[in-house]
């Protein structure tokens, strides 16, 4: 179903936006443009599709765009948490993805992804082997290693991970009561600050995030990290399980995974060909240095 004009619609020119149904009450916002093959982008936490405008004009004259707001995220459906954290797994999320591709009519697809996105991605790519062409990841290292190698500076970093898994409603409550706040102390805390964000991508990623549910949707995407989706990812490992496609890892040299983690060496046991390089920049790579970026991922894909 087409959706109604963005607020946010100056950022992406050309774009077409709609609302597509992947399960009986999960629907996705998308935005499509573009030309020649596939690419799907992924966001991270916490922002929307939006955090793509300063690439998506770029990368849209070699590929045909397919913009995903995570379930949870944005203007996609926010279903209410089960137990196990399943409604919200990189599996489900993964499943969400081919769900949008097959209506699109795409087999194979390439995708690149950042953050919460880019966890999502290795799982489509361990899950939905066949469909994924190529992978480009944005300044993570595998779940079960950030988890597992936890440090007291990555604790301090992304102190997030710790306060957004904790049994509701305690997080949901704090984050309700001012989710603007939330969006710019996180956000803003990183290198640079809020001065390296677009005031009109700021602005979409706090009209998401004080949509009813928002806050239970960002938790129960940690919950799930931080539980069932280390299951699956210990289980893809004991198996033997890789990402078969080409792997490009990205980082920021001034970034959290730079300081507390070697990326090329925590994600060689999980990809059979893999590659990658840091940027002088700090998380948000796709907003920091998009030139830069869109030539790393022109030249992977190509």
């Amino acid at each position: 179903m087409d959706s109604k004009s963005e607020p946010h619609q100056a950022l992406f020119v050309g774009f077409t936006s709609r609302l597509i149904r992947v399960k009986q009450d999960v629907d996705l916002m998308v935005l499509t443009g573009g030309q020649g093959p596939p690419l799907v982008l992924l966001h991270g936490h916490p922002q929307t599709h939006a955090m793509w405008h300063r690439v998506a004009p770029q990368l849209a004259r070699h590929y045909s765009l397919v913009m995903i707001d995570l379930r949870g995220y944005g203007d996609s459906s926010r279903p209410i948490g089960d137990r196990d954290h399943s409604a919200y797994s990189r599996r489900t999320m993964a499943g969400d993805v081919v769900g949008v591709m097959d209506q699109l009519g795409y087999e194979r697809f390439a995708v690149l992804a950042h953050d919460r996105g880019a966890r999502v991605a290795h799982r489509l790519g361990l899950d939905h082997a066949s469909r994924v062409t190529r992978l480009v990841l944005l300044d993570i290292a595998p779940t079960l290693s950030m988890y597992r190698q936890t440090s007291e500076a990555f604790a301090r970093a992304y102190w997030h991970w710790f306060f957004l898994i904790q049994p509701k409603p305690l997080p949901e409550r704090l984050i309700e009561s001012d989710p603007a706040a939330y969006v710019r102390d996180l956000m803003g805390s990183r290198r640079g600050g809020l001065s390296l964000f677009d005031p009109r991508a700021l602005a979409e990623y706090i009209r998401c995030m004080t949509r009813p549910g928002s806050a239970h949707g960002v938790c129960e995407d940690y919950r799930a990290s931080a539980s069932i989706d280390l299951v699956h990812d210990q289980a893809s490992l004991d198996a033997g399980d890789a990402l078969e496609m080409p792997v490009h890892v990205i980082w920021g040299e001034h970034g959290v995974i730079q300081q507390c983690f070697k990326p090329l060496q925590s994600w060689a046991p999980f990809a059979r060909t893999l590659s990658g390089c840091a940027l002088p920049c700090g998380h948000y790579i796709a907003e920091e240095m998009p030139e830069q970026l869109v030539e790393q991922v022109i030249r992977f894909l190509d």
